[in-house]
């Protein structure tokens, strides 16, 4: 094992990595078939990932043609690991078997353990017979949306395919392991002014942002649109920040704590309202909201920019919903891509239909998306949200800290980086960006 990720450390050639024997084992966070029902009759709060993600060696499965095997550098946190690693609101070993059913290759997924992890950054090291664009050596991210090129259905947005799944979460072989394994259609360059572990945190979230607020398939932000974000200090909601001022925009960021306002402050988001601060009480009990808390939610939004917003970036889901209905501007749009604290929402639909608002589900990206996000990355123009780096052995206590909310931004494991810092390859570009921007999430997150 040593052998070839060393090789990788040192920046050796694709030739080198090419004639360098590969293990036959890697080195994996992962989850138990035998303990999926561990956490049974628990309270969501209560369930630690630090007891269900085991960090063990595991074999390497067969190469099919169109995949490449990648050595991870590092990979990050999302809130499907922390799902995977409670068995909730499913357990993913279901998904894995229903991709068994497919295909020769889908049989490998069905095994009794899952590799987890949506994101990663790495060298790949192996590449598939049928792999074109891409060849030992390059340095890559991965983004998570698998399909079956072979399926009509996954063709002009693949989002839409009766295939598609999230890599990690629904299929086997995920980014938090030494090699993981990816489909080439996967496979994005890696910004090369960006460190590995902030290069590692991007593509999911950044992806699933840019859908939601920049693509004609989510709610396209226009000049001069407000935009309420939810959970702006977050993964998915700092690169929504990003993108509205890209776009023209004026976010309004809605975070939970003073510190959070400061970090979006810098990230250029001027305008923000702490929730915890206006002590906001959308339900009287847990089947009964209050309308009057939404209106002064929305008092509040319209005495920072003037107007209610254009468009409503959602994804707390339950909590939320109802104010979030309620405060778009009237012929406005919700967009929604999850719901971190309850999926079975309840809004009142006068509000909805009496003022021709629109509901809109945004799920991930496709390629096209995701290679358009990662540009943004490329390019500068946005940063990685980076607040914490973990070795890959506590996995499941980065798990546990953004299952507890500990972190603004988002959580790095380092793989085979055996130290943060490395993977900078454009120096220049990163003296442009600036030390400060791309530091922003980790200097607040210290404090």
């Amino acid at each position: 094992m040593s052998e070839i990720l060393d090789a990788v450390r040192a920046g050796a050639s694709g030739e080198t990595l090419a004639s360098t024997p590969l293990p036959e084992t890697t080195r994996a966070a992962l989850v138990l078939r035998a303990e999926q029902s561990m956490f049974e009759g628990m309270a969501t709060k209560d369930k630690d990932p630090r007891r269900s993600i085991h960090v063990a060696d595991v074999d390497l499965p067969e190469l099919a043609p169109d995949e490449v095997f990648i050595a991870v550098m590092a990979s990050s946190i999302n809130f499907n690991t922390v799902w995977t690693s409670i068995f909730e609101p499913l357990s993913t070993f279901g998904f894995l078997d229903r991709l068994a059913k497919e295909s020769y290759w889908g049989r490998r997924h069905a095994l009794d353990y899952h590799v987890i992890g949506s994101d990663a950054a790495g060298v790949i090291v192996r590449a598939g017979s049928a792999v074109r664009n891409w060849q030992v050596g390059d340095e890559v991210t991965v983004h998570c949306n698998y399909v079956d090129d072979q399926d009509p259905s996954s063709h002009d947005d693949s989002m839409l395919s009766s295939s598609q799944r999230i890599w990690g979460f629904e299929t086997n072989f995920g980014g938090l392991a030494d090699i993981c394994v990816a489909k080439a259609n996967q496979l994005m360059p890696k910004p090369t002014h960006l460190t590995w572990e902030e290069a590692a945190v991007n593509a999911l979230c950044n992806s699933t942002s840019y859908r939601m607020l920049v693509s004609h398939n989510g709610a396209p932000v226009t000049q001069g649109d407000k935009v309420l974000i939810w959970g702006a200090s977050g993964g998915i909601g700092s690169f929504a920040v990003q993108h509205v001022l890209n776009s023209g925009g004026t976010p309004i960021g809605v975070v939970s704590n003073e510190n959070k306002v400061a970090t979006l402050r810098e990230l250029g988001c001027e305008f923000v309202i702490d929730r915890r601060e206006k002590d906001y009480r959308f339900w009287k009990d847990q089947y009964t909201q209050d309308e009057s808390e939404w209106r002064r939610f929305g008092k509040d939004i319209r005495a920072l920019v003037g107007e209610d917003p254009d468009i409503v970036f959602e994804h707390p889901g339950r909590f939320t919903m109802g104010a979030s209905v309620f405060v778009a501007k009237r012929g406005g749009t919700i967009v929604t891509c999850a719901a971190t604290s309850g999926y079975m929402i309840e809004y009142d639909n006068r509000h909805l239909w009496m003022k021709l608002k629109t509901i809109k589900g945004s799920h991930f990206s496709n390629y096209r998306e995701a290679w358009a996000a990662n540009q943004t990355l490329i390019d500068g123009k946005v940063v990685p949200p980076l607040s914490a780096v973990f070795p890959l052995e506590q996995t499941g206590e980065a798990a546990h800290q953004l299952h507890e909310n500990r972190h603004e931004g988002k959580i790095a494991v380092l793989c085979v980086a055996n130290s943060e810092g490395l993977g900078v390859s454009d120096p220049e570009l990163r003296a442009r960006v600036g030390e400060e921007r791309l530091t922003i999430f980790r200097r607040h997150d210290r404090e």
